[in-house]
């Protein structure tokens, strides 16, 4: 049995991935320390320069969760310490190397969590375990666990009440034993016993249990799979991170963003195997969210609010279609036809194919309305759980449709 916070973190089904440091004002993209060619940046001022530079606006954390449930985000997962190893949070003197040391002067996760709870967004805190600018991380490793530590409780005990920490960079070091999670989760669980325990595993290890006390896997930029356990039985959650560019970090020359029907399928794929999906933004500067991020993630949430937010309280179906994707709630079944066209004349039409027909592995189709319009379905000629699906009628034209059914099994 799952625990009951991991069963409301699923039904979040959503997540707004934040990317936010002192990496956002060079535009280059969140790893730019440490891959950026010596012209476009000079490493050797990179530290002192970005603590000049961080000047945030005062209602970026307004405007960023505004943004975010505004397109369908049920929660906000911040970097508050990204791998450069700084800190959007007062360390109180644990470092000098953060927000208080800035032009800004002001503890922003305390900014970014009042504004979560007073709009009704759950708020996540990203947290780097290895760290580029900590001189005991190469030199001292057992101290600095001992910072990361203290650093994690700082964040659990400052901040009331949070939907989880999301690690990430254990893959830096040689053994995962190393990093001696069994500490550092206890601080999580001593203070804030219902948070949920993410660990990112990479791009290498996708869905892989890194260890029995956390409480979701992810796959970083992949496809997500079916039911996961840890070792103990524990059953636990699954989320896929994903960017919509080929940065996490904001960066203003990548332009290789992922199409809109692109994201459509990957929520979808997400909620069919249980999943959450959570998709990346990366600040500027000046702590906004630039305007082509808005109006991809916008275009998304048109998709969502068109197909009556069904999205978030659907788990994969204890049965399948033939083109098509099944997941249920407590009271439906839901089939996901992809790629339907828009009606329309043929001289203005875009050149497509028409869907095929939806065969349901079940006795009977009882009732079935799309979604988007709540138009009736109309079965095949002769069948009883064979759908066509319809066009989009013109001026709509939203790529994958929903249909909402009740059926005979």
């Amino acid at each position: 049995m799952k625990p009951e916070y991991i069963k409301r973190f699923e039904k979040l089904g959503l997540g707004l991935f934040v990317h936010f440091g002192l990496y956002s004002n060079f535009a280059i993209g969140e790893w730019c320390y440490k891959c950026s060619p010596d012209e476009d940046l000079d490493k050797s001022t990179y530290f002192e320069e970005g603590l000049k530079r961080f000047k945030i606006e005062k209602d970026w954390a307004q405007k960023l969760v505004s943004f975010a449930k505004g397109f369908g985000a049920k929660y906000i997962t911040l970097t508050t310490r990204h791998h450069e190893g700084f800190s959007l949070y007062d360390t109180k003197g644990l470092s000098d190397f953060d927000v208080m040391h800035t032009p800004t002067k002001r503890d922003l996760i305390k900014e970014f969590v009042d504004e979560c709870n007073k709009q009704g967004i759950v708020p996540f805190f990203y947290h780097t375990l290895l760290d580029w600018h900590h001189p005991d991380y190469d030199t001292n490793f057992p101290k600095y666990l001992e910072y990361l530590r203290d650093s994690v409780e700082l964040l659990c005990t400052n901040y009331g009440k949070i939907g989880g920490l999301w690690f990430d960079g254990s893959w830096s070091r040689p053994t995962i034993e190393e990093w001696e999670f069994e500490k550092l989760y206890a601080v999580i669980r001593k203070h804030q016993p219902e948070a949920m325990i993410i660990n990112n595993t990479g791009t290498g290890k996708r869905g892989e249990v890194c260890h029995d006390d956390i409480d979701s896997v992810t796959f970083e930029r992949g496809k997500p799979t079916a039911k996961i356990t840890t070792k103990s039985g524990k059953e636990i959650a699954g989320e896929m991170c994903d960017g919509i560019n080929d940065h996490w970090g904001y960066t203003a020359n990548d332009v290789n963003y992922k199409s809109i029907p692109h994201l459509i399928q990957s929520l979808i794929d997400c909620r069919r195997y249980n999943c959450n999906y959570l998709i990346n933004t990366g600040l500027m500067g000046n702590g906004y969210v630039c305007e082509l991020d808005k109006q991809l993630l916008n275009a998304l949430g048109i998709w969502i609010k068109s197909n009556q937010n069904f999205i978030y309280d659907v788990k994969g179906a204890d049965i399948e279609a033939d083109n098509a994707y099944m997941m249920m709630d407590d009271n439906y079944y839901y089939a996901v036809v992809n790629d339907i066209q828009m009606f329309a004349d043929p001289n203005v039409a875009r050149e497509s194919k028409a869907a095929p027909d939806v065969t349901v592995h079940c006795k009977k189709i009882i009732s079935g309305e799309y979604l988007d319009n709540g138009e009736k379905i109309v079965m095949r000629e002769g069948s009883e759980n064979t759908f066509v699906p319809k066009a989009f009628k013109w001026g709509h034209s939203l790529s994958s449709r929903v249909v909402r059914m009740k059926i005979e099994k």
